[in-house]
């Protein structure tokens, strides 16, 4: 529990410092999205096919909670507000990689023993992680692209 609340705080911290490219509505929608992404990720792969679990594998523990509301939701804000979105195909794909490779060594951190971690596999694999987590990162990235382009749409109908 510790480690999961010591990433709590660096994750608030991180979105203090970077949110800023990203409207209010653009964090409102990429907070919704994460939780609810996230949350049903979990159900399929955690309660039906118990893959992987935060802390106890018996119960739905309240702290469980945590990780969905204060924890992805701010980090995928972070990811969106560094995101290149000027820059070369290359230079997206090396970012999403970087991501990758710290997302995985979070994982790593959180599969400690108590009170650092938090996280234990079942079935799954830690190399499932590094083919999953690219694309559930360029989901949030389409994701994005969709609330933009709703936006722009929404600020065209104000002015018809």
């Amino acid at each position: 529990m510790i480690g999961l609340l010591i990433s709590v705080l660096i994750a608030a911290y991180l979105f203090m410092k970077f949110h800023a490219r990203l409207t209010p509505n653009q964090i409102l929608h990429i907070w919704v999205f994460s939780f609810a992404f996230h949350q049903w990720f979990d159900v399929v792969v955690l309660i039906k096919h118990q893959g992987y679990w935060y802390f106890s594998k018996e119960a739905i523990e309240w702290k469980g909670l945590i990780p969905y509301i204060f924890l992805v939701p701010p980090i995928n804000i972070v990811y969106l507000n560094q995101f290149p979105f000027q820059k070369s195909l290359l230079r997206k794909v090396f970012y999403i990689f970087l991501w990758t490779i710290c997302i995985f060594l979070y994982e790593l951190f959180t599969l400690l023993p108590e009170p650092w971690g938090f996280f234990h596999y079942g079935w799954w694999k830690w190399w499932y992680s590094i083919l999953l987590d690219p694309i559930l990162l360029f989901i949030v990235l389409m994701y994005y692209h969709l609330i933009q382009r709703v936006e722009k749409a929404g600020r065209r109908q104000d002015f018809e």
